[in-house]
This record gives C-alpha cells, sequence and structure tokens, in this order.
C-alpha cells in the first residue's frame, strides 16, 4: 500500500474511492463504474498537482524522508553496474550506514559512495538509519584515495539526517574524520560529482558531497542541522521545527539560489517515489553531462574549479 504524508490527505481520500471502486469492479456487483473512477482519477491528479506546486519547506522535508523514497541503493542497483562494494577502514570496522565500492557508469569506470538508511525496521536498524559513524567516513577517504591513484571519479549520492552523535563515535574522533572526508573531497584529482536525494544533514552530508558538482533532487533538503534540531536550539522546543524549516533556507530552490548547489533534479508530481526509475534514470543524465563537461579539466583544474566554487557560495548576496 501507498503511504500518504499528513499534507497529502485530500489525494489520499481520492485515491482510496478510487481503489474501493475497483475493488467493486472486479467483484462483479458493480454494473460500470468507469466514468466515475475516471473521474476520481482526474480530480486525484489535480489535487495532487495542485499541492506538490506550492509545497512548504517543511512539506518538502517530509517528503525527503518519504519512506517510499528511493535510495543509495536503489540509484546504484539501477545506474551502476558490475558495482563491487568495499568494505572497512582498515583501522577499527566495517560502517554499513555508508556503501561503497567500485562500479562502471554507462561504461565508465568509478568509485561511488552512497549513505543509505534502509527500508524497513531491519535494514534501518543495519544501517543506523543511515547516520555514519568516524569508520564510515574513514571508509570514504580509502575509497577516495583508491580513485585517485586509479583516476576513476567519484560519484556519491547523499541521504542522511546527520553523521551518528552517540558517546563512541565521539571518541573515535567523529568531527576528525568528517574533516578528512570533506578535505579529501576538496583534493580529489578526479571529477567528484554529488546528488543529495533525501536529506543532506550538516557536516555528515559535506564530508562526501564536497564535489565539483552538487546536484540536489526537487524536494530533498540540505542543511547544517536538522529542523528539529534547531528548533531546540533556538527556541528550546523540537515542536517548532516547523518554524525552523520555513527559515533556515533549506530546500533546493534556496539553496540553487544561493549556490550552494549546481543544478536541480526534477522530481514527478507527488515525489520520487511515485516514480522511482523516471527520477532515478533523470539522476543518471545529470551525472552523464556533469562527468562530461568536468573531464575536459586536468588534475588542476578539478581542483580549481572546486576551490572556487565553495568560496563562491554566497558571495552575489553579500
Amino acid at each position: 500500500m501507498r503511504s500518504y504524508l499528513e499534507f497529502e490527505k485530500p489525494v489520499a481520500d481520492l485515491e482510496g474511492k478510487v481503489q474501493e471502486l475497483k475493488t467493486l469492479a472486479e467483484s462483479g456487483e458493480a454494473v460500470n463504474v468507469d466514468e466515475e473512477i475516471n473521474k476520481l482519477q482526474d480530480k486525484s491528479a489535480t489535487a495532487l498537482k495542485a499541492l506538490y506546486l506550492e509545497l512548504t519547506p517543511w512539506q518538502k522535508t517530509q517528503v525527503a524522508r518519504h519512506p517510499d523514497r528511493p535510495h543509495a541503493e536503489d540509484y546504484i542497483s539501477r545506474l551502476i553496474s558490475d558495482f563491487t562494494p568495499l568494505a572497512g577502514d582498515r583501522n577499527y570496522a566495517e560502517d554499513h550506514a555508508l556503501i561503497a565500492g567500485l562500479g562502471r557508469f554507462r561504461g565508465q569506470s568509478v568509485a561511488v559512495l552512497g549513505q543509505e538508511k534502509g527500508n524497513d525496521t531491519k535494514s534501518r536498524l543495519h544501517r543506523n538509519f543511515g547516520m555514519a559513524r568516524p569508520e564510515g567516513y574513514r571508509k570514504a577517504v580509502r575509497i577516495m584515495d583508491m580513485a585517485d591513484r586509479f583516476g576513476l571519479p567519484v560519484i556519491s549520492f547523499v541521504d542522511t539526517a546527520g553523521a551518528y552523535p552517540g558517546v563512541g563515535a565521539e571518541e573515535r574522533g567523529q568531527a576528525e574524520a568528517i574533516a578528512r572526508s570533506t578535505e579529501k573531497c576538496l583534493n580529489l584529482t578526479v571529477p567528484n560529482i554529488s546528488l543529495v536525494i533525501g536529506e543532506g544533514g550538516s557536516g555528515g552530508a559535506i564530508a562526501i558531497a564536497t564535489a565539483n558538482h552538487v546536484a540536489m533532487l526537487e524536494h530533498a533538503i540540505y542543511s547544517v542541522i536538522s529542523p528539529e534540531a534547531g528548533a531546540s536550539i533556538l527556541w528550546r522546543d523540537s515542536a517548532k521545527a516547523q518554524e525552523a524549516a520555513n527559515n533556515m533556507k533549506i530546500t533546493a530552490q534556496d539553496l540553487l539560489r544561493l549556490k550552494v548547489i549546481d543544478e536541480i533534479i526534477n522530481e514527478p508530481i507527488g515525489g520520487a517515489h511515485r516514480a522511482r526509475d523516471t527520477v532515478i534514470d533523470r539522476a543518471g543524465t545529470t551525472i552523464e553531462k556533469a562527468l562530461a563537461r568536468l573531464s575536459e579539466l586536468d588534475a588542476s583544474g578539478l581542483k580549481s574549479q572546486r576551490r572556487e566554487k565553495f568560496l563562491a557560495i554566497g558571495r552575489s548576496l553579500g
């Protein structure tokens, strides 16, 4: 069954009625309900379009967290052929919140990083809800080192509420691991492309998203802190998360204007979860175009372009 967000209730009601009529028709108890079904489907499509044309930042936050939204594993399985996962940071342990490995993107060898939240209770616990520990970021550095050595472009899929804030993670150097991963991104001599596909949360996201080209799905969010945590700090009340989201400039549209990201990937009406393959294919097209453009730069040019890109953030608004 399809999951609906709170603000989608009008659409849920209409689509529920459509399903009831279809079930009734299949049972043979109704003479002909096709016309009524068509009317309700048209009405539902119109209502859905109206909702998604005027989403608030908080509603976009809910869409970005939708349980049916495609995750890093989905992008990798559809876009990366011959994918070989590589595990461990060669220092402490394997971190399942961050997928890393080598594969081919449309015939070109690449290194891949992806934050994976999981899609059911078991996998979410296994993936620690996409919140990487220090060993996850050290694994990312190891893979980027390998990519640099063998001249492989790096593609990353960002989807995390943030780095894991547990005591053990802090004891093992969480801040230092994030900083080293960010530093490695900045100093790569190969093209680096990052896609924010759901949540881009704080340092946990920037650690693998400091790229030559940063694209963001239309209803994804990207921020220095989650709306709930921001509300807790500003107003000492996490219930004011909606107010925080509306003021934090976390949407793709705001961030493109601020030059934090370079491109917005359009989602179908209703969000990425309603047409998963379509969205993933659009992401593939974005990656392909970015790779083609960045391949014209040498190692020095790539580092310089990346540096200037991040130094220019917000400059035009000063």
